[in-house]
C-alpha cells in the first residue's frame, strides 16, 4: 500500500500575486487535476498537506475523497510538509508529490506504485527514484521503514540529503515522459503548460 502526500501548502510566491496551484487547468484547477489523477491512479490513500490559502485548496478539493492536515509553518521550507504528511500515513510506502506537477499521468503514477510494491518485497528501505534520460525527478517513494527519519530530518527543504545516503537501496525506474521532470514556478511555465482550447 502506497499513501501519496500531495504537497499543496507552499505559497508560489514565483507566480506573484495568485495561488498556482488554483489557477484553471483544462476544465478544473491544477491542484484538483493532480489529485484526480492520483485518485485514477488508484493509489489508496491521498493525504494532502495544506498551508497558504488552505480553504481555497479544501474547497478544490471537497468533491475527492481525500485526507487533509494543515502545515501552520509551511513557510519554514518544504520539509515541515511532508512531515505532517507522514506523520498521519498509514502505508507501506510514501509518494511525495508536487501539486504542480500537472502533466504527471495516473498511468505514470500507477507505473511508480507498482515498481514500489515489487521491489519492496525484496528491499524494505527502498526507494523509489523516476527518471527520465538519467535525469532525476518526482515523484520519489520512500519505503515506511525511513518514516522515523523523515520525521527527525532537520534539513528545512526537502529530503534530498536522505535520499542521497541511501543509495544502496535506490530503484530508478524510467519513466516513458518527461511529464516527471516538468512543475510549474513561473507565469511563463504555465503558459507554456496550459493546454490550448480546440
Amino acid at each position: 500500500m502506497v499513501s501519496a502526500i500531495l504537497l499543496a501548502a507552499g505559497s508560489s510566491q514565483r507566480m506573484g500575486a495568485v495561488n498556482k496551484l488554483l489557477l484553471p487547468w483544462r476544465d478544473n484547477t491544477i491542484v484538483a487535476t493532480v489529485a484526480g489523477h492520483l485518485l485514477a491512479a488508484g493509489l489508496e490513500e491521498i493525504i494532502v498537506v495544506t498551508g497558504h490559502q488552505a480553504p481555497g485548496i479544501e474547497s478544490a478539493l471537497q468533491s475527492m475523497p481525500v485526507r487533509f492536515v494543515h502545515n501552520p509553518s509551511f513557510a519554514t521550507g518544504l520539509t515541515g510538509s511532508i512531515q505532517k504528511g507522514v506523520s498521519i500515513a498509514k502505508a507501506d510506502g510514501y509518494m511525495i508529490c508536487l501539486a504542480d506537477m500537472v502533466l504527471v499521468t495516473p498511468e505514470e503514477y500507477s507505473l511508480l506504485s507498482a515498481a514500489f510494491q515489487e521491489r519492496r518485497a525484496l528491499d524494505d528501505r527502498c526507494i523509489i527514484l523516476p527518471e527520465f534520460k538519467d535525469t532525476i525527478g518526482n515523484p520519489v517513494i520512500f519505503s515506511a521503514a525511513y518514516r522515523s527519519d523523515i520525521l527527525q530530518h532537520p534539513e528545512k527543504e526537502g529530503c534530498k540529503s536522505l535520499v542521497r545516503s541511501n543509495k544502496d537501496h535506490h530503484l530508478r525506474v524510467h519513466m516513458p515522459s518527461d511529464h516527471v521532470l516538468r512543475d510549474i514556478d513561473y507565469p511563463d511555465d504555465y503558459k507554456a503548460l496550459t493546454p490550448t482550447p480546440p
